[in-house]
């Protein structure tokens, strides 16, 4: 199969439509990270997403619809804060768990009775979803578990020759993926921190609570379960006051005849002079949006990258530490 990457008008929106609605999977771009899209009611297209993938079958997939999307037709809406953080934070890197209607089809869902929803912000995917006027189910555009894709190009490094068409949306402004939220309760859960933070939805819906996931839980989203976003070099992850170790650890590397990488925040530069930098940004914001392309770049230039952990876990910094521990610890 060969695998095109084309940019996002309305040529390759009607090429990709009709991928899509024969049965076809392709790679779609989302603010967040790039997506294998196949519609949500077809259950051999979205059979061909976990094959291609190589994803574990029992790890469900988020439905993207466009922002006029009736999504009643799809899940119960069944919260009154529900409507409230739509208005909020949805177009947006929100996803919201509710209690399926049943039209998604059971391998998306793998078995269970809710469904993981969300409203891309990206105005390529957003056209894409109002052509399709279908719900479309896509997972992150990787090899399973390995890193992240937020460029078309990280798609087709992992997937050229499994899907024929990558939609090519620029740079993914997110850089981490969407927050996803539990709503089947009085009070929401988060089940994967992301850019939309506790705080943020606690000003909307009065409270937040962030789950724990335990061996045997029911899983209701994408990313908790397994290990993820791994880069395909080695890997090893210091705290922000172990950065003595990990300059040992550098130098231990380089004089092996190893090439070494310091992955930090850019205040941080000036500990690690005259090292291999991986540099992440200042803020939070700024650091999520280029964690993976940093991981996707060291891994084509480092034996081993060197991750120093965020000083904060609250806020954006919640979803940050969690694709860095999944990623290098």
């Amino acid at each position: 199969m060969i695998t095109e990457i084309k940019t996002i008008n309305e040529r390759s929106i009607a090429e990709a439509v009709k991928i899509l609605r024969s049965g076809g999977v392709i790679g779609m771009p989302t603010e967040t990270v790039y997506g294998l899209a196949a519609i949500g009611t077809d259950s051999r297209a979205v059979e061909k997403i976990y094959e291609v993938k190589g994803r574990p079958s029992d790890n469900p997939l988020i439905a993207h619809v466009h922002r006029d999307y009736d999504i009643e037709k799809l899940v119960f809406v069944e919260q009154d804060y529900i409507p409230r953080l739509m208005n909020e934070y949805m177009p947006g890197p929100l996803t919201l768990v509710m209690r399926s209607r049943g039209i998604i089809c059971k391998e998306a869902v793998c078995g269970g009775d809710t469904l993981a929803l969300r409203i891309p912000s990206h105005e390529g995917c957003q056209a894409l979803l109002r052509a399709a006027d279908a719900p479309i189910v896509a997972p992150s555009a990787n090899i399973s578990k390995h890193t992240s894709p937020v460029t078309a190009r990280h798609v087709y490094d992992d997937l050229n020759g499994k899907i024929p068409l990558i939609l090519d949306g620029g740079k993914c402004s997110g850089g981490i993926e969407s927050t996803v939220l539990d709503v089947t309760e009085k009070v929401p859960r988060i089940l994967r921190a992301g850019l939309i933070t506790r705080e943020m939805i606690e000003k909307v819906a009065g409270g937040c609570e962030i789950a724990e996931h335990k061996d045997g839980d029911k899983v209701k989203s994408p990313g908790v379960k397994y290990r993820h976003y791994r880069p395909r070099c080695r890997t090893a992850l210091f705290k922000e006051d172990e950065i003595e170790e990990a300059k040992l650890l550098y130098d231990k590397e380089t004089a092996s005849g190893n090439r070494a990488y310091i992955m930090c925040r850019t205040p941080l530069a000036n500990y690690f002079e005259g090292k291999n930098l991986l540099l992440l940004g200042t803020g939070g914001e700024e650091i999520a949006s280029n964690l993976y392309e940093r991981l996707l770049q060291g891994e084509k230039e480092a034996d081993i990258i060197i991750a120093i952990d965020m000083p904060r876990e609250d806020g954006v910094y919640l979803g940050i530490t969690n694709r860095l521990r999944k990623s290098c610890g």
